[in-house]
């Protein structure tokens, strides 16, 4: 068994109340539900998990321990080195309309992100996971959302990480609180959505359920910790995340 950290915990709303109502800056799909994957996985002994409130814990889990700061300037300072643990996961990521500027959106989706792996590094950490996107490029032509996670994965595989996971999905498949709906997501979620009734197949290259991510970036970070992966750079995109992130027969969501 494992310790992990996880940063962006709070993003995705399939839960009621909204977790995004409380947490508005950090709205990343996979977040709640990593950390849900996380407190549930056997090989993961605690999770240690940044916040700017008070983290919900709905199944009042002895495995959570909440790294709380409103500032998130203060997050690498905070990171439980003394624990030990050997997994890092980010899901943390903003939107421009919630950071009101690029510059605003950069200081958390790659400054923020960046500083929280060097701390990661420095205390030992082996396993890092980053909940990236598809064709992430930092000299990409798709917008600046994808150069920035390019940027970011560029910065975080010269760390050298004994193991560095990025996962790739294409659209994710989750509901957003009101505040957080972005009009071109929802627009592909509902064609997703629509295509998934005539089968998983259809949909699978291009879209994926967020508890779907989730699970596989979980089920990542520990064949890496297992030993059951090679070192280096690992690209897990949207075909793998699906095939690692599927419920199989007997096992519970």
């Amino acid at each position: 068994m494992t310790a992990a950290v996880v940063a962006g915990s709070t993003g995705l709303v399939v839960q009621s109340p909204p977790l995004s109502s409380q947490y508005p800056h950090l709205t990343h799909l996979q977040g709640s539900q990593m950390l849900s994957q996380l407190l549930a996985h056997p090989s993961i002994s605690t999770v240690h998990a940044y916040t700017r409130r008070d983290l919900p814990n709905p199944t009042a889990s002895s495995k959570l321990h909440p790294l709380t700061s409103p500032d998130t300037s203060a997050w690498p300072s905070l990171f439980p080195t003394s624990a030990n643990p050997k997994v890092f996961l980010s899901g943390l990521a903003t939107t421009f309309s919630a950071a009101g500027s690029l510059a605003a959106q950069r200081a958390i989706d790659v400054d923020l992100n960046y500083a929280l792996a060097l701390a990661a590094k420095a205390s030992g950490v082996d396993t890092y996971v980053l909940i990236s996107v598809g064709f992430a490029h930092a000299r990409s032509w798709l917008g600046p959302y994808v150069r920035m996670k390019g940027e970011l994965e560029d910065k975080i595989a010269a760390l050298g990480f004994k193991h560095t996971v990025f996962v790739r999905p294409g659209v994710i498949v989750g509901r957003r609180a009101p505040d957080q709906v972005r009009v071109v997501e929802a627009a592909f979620q509902g064609v997703a959505r629509a295509v998934g009734r005539l089968g998983g197949a259809w949909r699978d290259g291009w879209a994926q359920d967020d508890v779907v991510i989730a699970r596989a970036a979980v089920r990542g970070a520990v064949e890496c910790v297992e030993g059951r992966r090679a070192e280096g750079v690992w690209v897990m995109g949207a075909r793998e995340i699906v095939r690692l992130g599927r419920v199989g027969k007997g096992e519970s969501r």
